[in-house]
């Protein structure tokens, strides 16, 4: 990946985004009927992925996620509409992700 924000690295970034969006939907189809620690492994490998590609709303909708599933909140179905949003966010950055934990926060509240 090239680390300029170049073409390749747009083109990256996009390929790592669809295989994101795909992870999100086999989650949503399968969250109902698997166990959690099979839902915090789906989260987890989510959220490494966006992780190495700077991704950071997708990172910290998924660490949130992961840490309700560690407290054994079953009600992750409820945050993959924001899990969604965070994958196709136009912006990526620490800012972005910034005002995603801020979407968890109040999520969290409710």
């Amino acid at each position: 990946m090239k680390q300029d924000g170049g073409p390749e690295m747009a083109q990256d970034r996009d390929t790592v985004r669809r295989e994101l969006a795909s992870r999100v939907a086999m989650l949503d189809g399968r969250a109902r009927l698997a166990r959690p620690p099979e839902l915090a492994q789906a989260v987890e490998d989510i959220r490494l992925l966006a992780q190495r590609h700077g991704l950071h709303p997708t990172v910290t909708v998924a660490h949130v996620m992961a840490g309700a599933l560690a407290r054994g909140e079953r009600g992750v179905v409820a945050w993959l509409p924001l899990l969604r949003d965070a994958v196709g966010a136009e912006r990526q950055d620490r800012a972005a992700g910034e005002a995603f934990a801020a979407a968890c926060s109040a999520r969290l509240a409710i």
